[in-house]
């Protein structure tokens, strides 16, 4: 892995999961052609180089990036596959105003959806977690209320880190358009959540334009 970016992505075969809300005792199915996710979190140092900021709360190079909306990380992604050689997954309004369109045929970077975040998450697994909390993640119980360098923790069999704890990750899903919105979906749990927000299938919501120091995000990129 590289430990200054953290782009290293890892290709998932196709396959299917199945999502549930505890909110409105839901479940679904989802099948999810092949793709590819990054390893870690977007570091620091790899949000620095492709967009010459670095909004974070905590400073640090390997530190994941946060404080960024999903509006930023949507930009990230386009950002990143210009300078990859990719084509943009994304079409933003001319006008500058809150508006995107995903084109599925582009090869460039992008959120996952949230189905295939958990599908990477539980990697073959189908309790609520792919290990132990104390070795696959920083939470409130051991993190000493801080956030800690991607890569820290033990990873799952597929090779992705921190996908429990340390930051939540923005996903490109709408989380309940006919309640809440615009609100996308966060997953994961972060660096100052208890056990039970730490799980693979825990969701999250909260408004596009919302900055806090436990939310990042990584990119994914579909096989076209």
């Amino acid at each position: 892995m590289d430990d200054v970016t953290g782009n290293e992505m890892i290709a998932i075969p196709a396959g299917r999961v199945t999502l549930s809300d505890r909110r409105t005792q839901r479940s679904w199915s989802v099948e999810l052609a092949p793709y590819q996710l990054a390893a870690v979190p977007v570091t620091q140092a790899l949000y620095a180089q492709v967009t010459g900021e670095r909004p974070s709360t905590a400073r640090g190079d390997v530190l994941p990036v946060e404080c960024v909306s999903w509006w930023d990380a949507a930009r990230f992604c386009n950002a990143l596959s210009l300078r990859d050689g990719f084509t943009p997954a994304y079409r933003f309004r001319d006008d500058g105003g809150e508006g995107v369109e995903w084109d599925g045929s582009a090869d460039g970077y992008r959120l996952p959806t949230e189905a295939e975040w958990e599908y990477a998450c539980r990697a073959g697994t189908e309790g609520p977690r792919y290990g132990d909390l104390d070795e696959i993640a920083w939470y409130r119980g051991n993190s000493c209320e801080r956030i800690h360098e991607v890569g820290g923790r033990r990873p799952n069999a597929w090779g992705f880190y921190d996908m429990l704890g340390n930051v939540w990750d923005w996903c490109w899903d709408v989380y309940d358009a006919d309640v809440y919105g615009d609100y996308r979906v966060l997953r994961g749990g972060g660096w100052f959540d208890e056990h039970w927000s730490c799980r693979a299938s825990a969701r999250r919501r909260s408004h596009p334009t919302f900055q806090v120091d436990d939310v990042g995000f990584r990119v994914a990129r579909s096989l076209v």
